[in-house]
């Protein structure tokens, strides 16, 4: 009985290498495919992908985004307790309210 091929397994680096070649157009997918051997449509397969998900390289970029609703709720809280304990300071140390 002969032995059965394994499955060559590869890193994603090797598969993003190839999958960006492949988005390039300078050689054909064959081309690439003798190249690195690595089976045409599994290159296919790789570009594709990486076309799906380079949308999300790009998402969230810039930070949480703070709702600018509820921001002066927020603020206007902290004045609100820090003037309680301002209160409460004076009260507490005799300094007299002016």
């Amino acid at each position: 009985m002969s032995e059965a091929k394994k499955r060559k397994v590869h890193t994603p680096e090797f598969k993003a290498k190839v999958g960006l070649e492949a988005l390039r157009g300078g050689k054909t997918t064959n081309e690439i495919g003798q190249e690195y051997g690595v089976h045409p449509v599994t290159i296919g397969q790789w570009k594709k992908e990486i076309q799906e998900q380079a949308k999300r390289l790009f998402e969230g970029k810039r930070g949480p985004k703070a709702a600018p609703d509820r921001e002066p709720e927020r603020l206007y809280s902290e004045i609100g307790k820090l003037k309680m304990e301002l209160d409460w300071l004076k009260k507490k140390s005799g300094i007299s309210r002016s």
